[in-house]
C-alpha cells in the first residue's frame, strides 16, 4: 500500500455467545493457537487467536464485553495452504462447510461459520489470483 500508514490487519473482534464452543471451532476445528486470554476476577472472558504474520482474531464473551450488542463483522477471510485439507478437517469436526469453488478473483474459496454466526471464508490463492495478478474482475452475483 503505497503511502499508507497501515501495515496489515491487526485483528478482527468476535463477540461470542458461547466462549467454549467458539474456542473449539477456531482452535479445534481450524487449528489456530490461543496467543493469550483475557480474564476478569480469575474467569476467562476472552482470548486472542494467532493467525500468522502479527495478525489476530480477538474473541470476547458477548455478555462480558463493554459493548455486549456490538456485532458488526460480516465475515473473516483466512488464507489456507490446502483448501481440500481445510474442508476435510472442518468436516471431521462436524462443521458445515461449502464445497470449494473458484471465485471471480481466480482464488479457490469455501465458506463456513463459527458458532456465533460469523461467516468464515477460506482462501487458497492461485497464480492467477487477482490479489497478486491484478486486473479488475466483473462479479457474477
Amino acid at each position: 500500500m503505497t503511502g499508507s500508514l497501515v501495515k496489515r490487519l491487526a485483528h478482527a473482534c468476535i463477540m461470542a455467545e458461547d466462549l467454549g464452543r467458539t474456542e473449539e471451532f477456531w482452535v479445534g476445528a481450524l487449528g489456530l493457537e490461543v496467543a493469550f486470554r483475557f480474564t476478569r476476577e480469575g474467569a476467562v472472558i476472552g482470548f486472542y487467536l494467532a493467525t500468522g504474520d502479527r495478525t489476530f482474531i480477538e474473541v470476547f464473551q458477548q455478555a462480558a464485553a463493554p459493548t455486549p450488542n456490538f456485532r458488526p463483522i460480516d465475515h473473516l477471510c483466512l488464507e489456507v495452504g490446502s483448501l481440500d485439507a481445510a474442508i476435510s478437517r472442518l468436516r471431521a469436526h462436524d462443521v458445515v462447510v461449502s464445497d470449494k469453488k473458484l471465485g471471480i478473483d481466480a482464488t479457490w474459496q469455501a465458506w463456513t461459520a463459527d458458532p456465533n454466526g460469523v461467516k468464515v471464508e477460506l482462501f487458497e490463492y492461485t497464480e492467477h489470483s487477482a490479489q497478486f495478478a491484478g486486473g479488475d474482475r466483473e462479479v457474477d452475483w
